[in-house]
């Protein structure tokens, strides 16, 4: 394997937003390469850190990386969406914070194995756990032309995916597509040229979107997140960073929720259902790089934190 390169994105505004205290229980619930986890660590004393990544060679990275901090870090192979039920087992009721950084990492996008990218040529994978579940193999070859038409519009946000959708059936039943550049050239192909010139390359809206189904992962963000805000003690705090709007929107609309109280008509005179805000919103816009961050990382433009307390 090689060097597991990843920089960590809103670093410190992301630690800082869970306003560490020693003696905390924290969850880092996508390791990465561990930059999160060691700047959460660093600040612990007699607190813990569970750090989750559902990536083998992540969560390699992460436990050499975090290694310097003993026991005060236990590094779990694990989706983000298991981290809550995770720790349950594990007999941990209550934490005082978690973090996450959606979306794919540096070294996956740059690993070429791995078939993230739309760049190098690559077996179609896709997977962050590559231990089971369907690939981008399975996905561009077994879905219905209609079905790849809604992943791409749905999850790519891209409006040509109906052509693109039905030149994936057409070369498919040529040959099996089984390999990274030729599906770029597909999709490239299917795009009308005047749309082709200048800003992002062809394929990239595509690939987002079934890596995203490849992963599941928009459906997951919204139950995680409510599943570890049900653990937070009061005052402790969630940090999410995401990388596009689709992300950013399902954060968002987990935060809101958590932080509405009553949902009783406003014809009924007094309230019926009970319900109380949870949490609170600390991020009412979110927080975006500085630009001396873009300029080391031009890949965190599109970065976005969120926040919100524990009432």
């Amino acid at each position: 394997m090689e060097n597991f390169v990843h920089v960590s994105v809103l670093l410190e505004e992301a630690v800082d937003l869970l306003a560490i205290k020693p003696d905390g229980i924290y969850v880092d619930c996508t390791a990465g390469g561990g930059g999160h986890s060691a700047a959460i660590a660093a600040k612990l004393t007699t607190g813990h850190l569970y750090s989750f990544d559902r990536d083998g060679d992540a969560v390699k990275a992460a436990s050499e990386r975090l290694a310097e901090f003993g026991d005060r870090v236990t590094v779990i192979r694990e989706n983000f969406l298991n981290a809550a039920s995770t720790l349950r087992e594990m007999g941990i009721e209550r934490i005082d914070g978690a973090t996450a950084d959606l979306g794919v990492s540096s070294y996956q996008l740059d690993n070429e194995e791995r078939g993230f990218s739309y760049m190098a040529d690559a077996p179609l994978d896709m997977r962050m756990d590559r231990r089971g579940g369907i690939t981008a193999r399975d996905v561009v070859n077994t879905y219905s032309e209609e079905e790849l038409a809604r992943i791409l519009f749905a999850y790519g946000e891209e409006k040509f995916s109906r052509k693109i959708a039905a030149a994936i059936v057409r070369e498919r039943e040529v040959s099996p597509i089984e390999n990274t550049l030729r599906l770029s050239e597909i999709i490239k192909n299917a795009i009308p040229a005047a749309a082709r010139s200048g800003g992002h390359h062809p394929a990239k809206r595509s690939f987002q979107a079934i890596r995203i189904e490849v992963n599941s992962e928009l459906s997951i963000i919204e139950p995680a997140i409510k599943d570890l805000a049900s653990m937070l003690n009061p005052g402790g705090r969630i940090s999410i960073i995401t990388f596009h709007s689709l992300e950013d929107r399902a954060v968002k609309n987990a935060f809101a929720e958590l932080a509405s109280g009553c949902v009783c008509p406003p014809s009924f005179p007094v309230c019926v259902c009970g319900r109380k805000p949870q949490m609170k919103i600390i991020t009412k816009k979110p927080v975006l790089p500085a630009d001396s961050e873009l300029e080391v990382n031009p890949r965190a433009r599109s970065a976005k934190l969120r926040g919100a307390e524990k009432l």
